[in-house]
């Protein structure tokens, strides 16, 4: 599902944000990218998301080499990835209902699959009745919702969470968590970074550790190592 083989990004001013990442996410898995700030955790992220090349090394997720990728198979590559963000990143002049089927409308999906699978998702997460509020209408934990609606509406098979529960109150923070785990047994494979060793060490779920741009732990069923 996702490989990562020997995988370096070295930036411009000559430092090191990955080095010799070797990683292997099989389909299905959930996974928590753990480590200190500087530790390599958001430059993992967007080279998954091909924000960011390698300096060196290979990339495949979904059977795809993102490395030799052209700019052109870029949005195909991230129709199969769901991403969720700390700061939630909605669009303020659209509606809870307008965000999530702007996901939609961006692959063209018709308009008939729209109707029909919007209001389900947001359901899904708890928002039957939202989806004519705005984003500043709404709660923290509510955005977050919307922004996981909006992530997982075209069923992809990936889902790429960068601190998703950074902003929010523990209370709510177990609410997407839960909603994270649910996703995840749907089939979902989910890689999530978080500094959040509370969730990290009640889930039990795998957990690899990053430090100084290298991966120093790889634990199944794992909590928050100390070396992060």
């Amino acid at each position: 599902m996702i490989r990562l083989i020997n995988v370096g990004k070295t930036y411009p001013n000559g430092s090191k944000g990955v080095e010799n990442i070797n990683l292997h996410i099989k389909k299905g898995e959930f996974v928590f990218i753990v480590g200190s700030s500087g530790s390599g955790k958001s430059t993992l992220i967007k080279l998954l998301l091909k924000e960011l090349d390698p300096t060196e090394g290979t990339i495949i997720i979904n059977k795809v080499k993102t490395t030799e990728l052209s700019r052109k198979g870029i949005p195909y590559l991230r129709r199969n990835l769901g991403v969720v963000f700390q700061d939630f990143r909605l669009l303020p002049n659209k509606t809870v209902y307008e965000n999530v089927a702007f996901a939609m409308r961006v692959i063209e999906a018709p308009s008939r699959i729209i109707r029909r699978n919007v209001p389900a998702v947001l359901a899904l997460v708890g928002l039957g009745k939202k989806g004519k509020s705005y984003p500043n209408q709404l709660s923290g934990g509510e955005q977050q919702r919307t922004a996981l609606a909006r992530a997982i509406v075209n069923n992809p098979p990936i889902l790429i969470c960068d601190e998703p529960t950074g902003n929010l109150d523990p209370e709510t923070a177990w609410g997407i968590m839960q909603l994270l785990d649910d996703i995840n047994k749907r089939g979902t494979t989910i890689v999530m970074a978080t500094h959040a060793r509370d969730i990290v060490d009640a889930m039990q779920k795998r957990v690899v550790t990053l430090k100084h741009g290298n991966i120093v732990k790889d634990v199944e069923k794992g909590g928050y190592s100390d070396e992060a």
